[in-house]
């Protein structure tokens, strides 16, 4: 370059396995003048950076992008609910730096913490450790026993902005609260920052082995009381993040597994991963970090028994395909779902996958114990099954070779989405019983944006939702976000009451403030529903 004057142009250029962070540039012509301070961080659009993704389309998505979907739900019935990232939001990268300094190992030895994050394996091993607070200054606290009333309800967080704003402006002091999802979306958030390629991913089914023995053992006592340490979720959330792996051999580059959910220590603290998916997928559990505890989220057997009075154990059941079903994340480029079970495990039942489980099962001694059950009973619910339908029990098969006389005890009761049983709903000695009133899947409609987007003029959006129940709902209200749409506010409207069967409708209006694809997510509570979401994309033009 040839600048004007006295103005010298410095172009600066950093090998691609330096740490990243913040540093100052100082020029030193015998005295030191400070020129300023940049932030380094990794390149996935670099060949040589450890993170790096060859497609751009693969770069925008997993990088770029500052919303998403989250897939929530059962196996019979998969949503997906909008999140708002804002990785690139004002303030965002600063507090991803002070979460990485935040960290006990920088507190022990920063020499050696600054030295580690020149490598996306190290660094994602740190996010997944600080994002929950079990063992240090991190970010949130996991509530799953219902009662939120010191903090906010995990279901209400849409964005990951306010979590880590109100973390670090309150001196790093515990954010109430998060699950799962909550978890997962700001460990993408904190990782796109960083400039590690990353997706958030839901397993369906997914296990929880407390013991590492690679079996989800369910213990019941003869009242029917689960007395198990083990579980399996309906759906459970983690991320993979996208990396080379030279600490490995040859052939584990790519995607990693990493859950910053607390559930099982790792070297002593509360995190996982990352971890091969490829290693996943072929039981090559001896491989780091964690592949024993992921292998078994997605592929453990589940075995049933019951605990007699005399101390005796009936196994009940068990099952080999109850783990690890429609593995899912969003879509490159597009609201659709993409289902990546094939990455994680072979097809369900398969010889290659039952091969992939002996194989890890040679890793751990596993022996099943108890007696095979005389009578099975097998229960059939229609997937479609409606809110306050009659639904039946089928049937008691005798194994044996004598009649058998047996009384049947049905049980109705309240889990949560992790597996953890609730209060009884019910108890009755016959086949048919009716299931109380619940909540139903709440269709969220949002209409096309009213006036044409354009950056920095007003602009309205047009909210709808119709109330399921025969019931009034109380206390409604939408609050709603959009990274580059609501300038980093939430906006909330309360609407009152809404009647059975009866349709609100709600417009909202906010100035964009940055052009391009972007994502407008709501959230709809009241006192029967809560956790309704939806979202709209606008392209917002020049």
């Amino acid at each position: 370059h040839n600048p004007p004057g006295n103005v010298v142009s410095l172009s600066v250029s950093s090998p691609p396995d330096v740490p990243i962070g913040l540093y100052s540039l100082t020029l030193d012509q015998g005295q030191k003048v400070k020129l300023g301070e940049f932030v380094l961080l990794f390149n996935p659009w670099c060949a040589k950076d450890a993170v790096y993704m060859e497609e751009e389309r693969d770069r925008q998505e997993y990088v770029l992008s500052q919303a998403g979907l989250i897939y929530k739900g059962t196996t019979k019935r998969i949503k997906a609910s909008p999140w708002t990232f804002g990785q690139f939001e004002p303030g965002m990268l600063d507090i991803c730096l002070k979460l990485l300094d935040e960290n006990p190992k920088y507190s022990s030895d920063a020499d050696a913490d600054c030295s580690g994050r020149r490598n996306p394996v190290y660094v994602t091993r740190v996010i997944s450790a600080m994002i929950n607070s079990n063992d240090d200054k991190g970010v949130l606290v996991g509530n799953w026993s219902g009662d939120y009333d010191d903090g906010v309800r995990p279901s209400h967080w849409t964005e990951s902005v306010a979590i880590l704003h109100q973390w670090a402006d309150n001196c790093c002091q515990r954010v109430r609260y998060g699950q799962c999802w909550v978890f997962a979306a700001v460990a993408c958030t904190v990782s796109r920052a960083l400039g590690i390629p990353c997706r958030v991913v839901t397993n369906f089914g997914s296990a929880h082995d407390t013991n590492s023995n690679l079996l989800i053992e369910f213990l019941y006592d003869e009242d029917g009381n689960d007395i198990s340490d083990d579980s399996v979720w309906n759906f459970h959330v983690w991320v993979d993040n996208w990396m080379a792996r030279p600490d490995l051999d040859a052939g584990y580059d790519g995607w990693q597994a990493s859950d910053p959910t607390p559930q099982e220590k790792s070297e002593g603290v509360f995190c996982c991963g990352p971890v091969p998916l490829k290693a996943i997928k072929e039981g090559e559990l001896n491989l780091k970090y964690d592949a024993p505890f992921v292998f078994a989220e997605v592929n453990a057997d589940v075995v049933e028994y019951v605990k007699l009075t005399n101390g005796r154990m009936v196994k009940m059941g068990g099952s080999s395909i109850d783990v690890g079903h429609f593995i899912s994340t969003k879509a490159v480029g597009s609201d659709e779902r993409h289902d990546i079970t094939h990455l994680y495990k072979h097809p369900e039942g398969s010889l290659q996958e039952r091969e992939v489980f002996e194989r890890a099962k040679h890793h751990h001694e596993l022996q099943q114990k108890g007696e095979e059950p005389g009578l099975k009973v097998k229960i059939k619910v229609s997937p479609d099954m409606d809110i306050g339908a009659d639904f039946d029990v089928f049937a008691v098969t005798n194994n044996t070779e004598a009649d058998k006389t047996c009384r049947v005890m049905f049980y109705a009761r309240i889990v949560s989405y992790d597996g953890k049983p609730g209060a009884n709903c019910g108890f009755i000695e016959d086949l048919t019983m009716e299931v109380p009133t619940g909540k139903g899947q709440v269709s969220f409609v949002l209409l096309r944006a009213i006036y044409k987007p354009r950056v920095n003029q007003k602009l309205s959006a047009q909210i709808s939702l119709q109330n399921p129940l025969p019931e009034p709902l109380q206390n409604c209200f939408f609050s709603v976000i959009g990274a580059g749409l609501t300038d980093g506010k939430i906006l909330i409207q309360n609407v009152g009451t809404v009647g059975p069967k009866q349709e609100v409708k709600y417009t909202v209006e906010f100035t964009p403030t940055s052009t391009g694809s972007r994502t407008l997510t709501v959230d709809f509570d009241s006192d029967k529903l809560s956790n309704i979401k939806g979202y709209l994309n606008i392209e917002i033009k020049e």
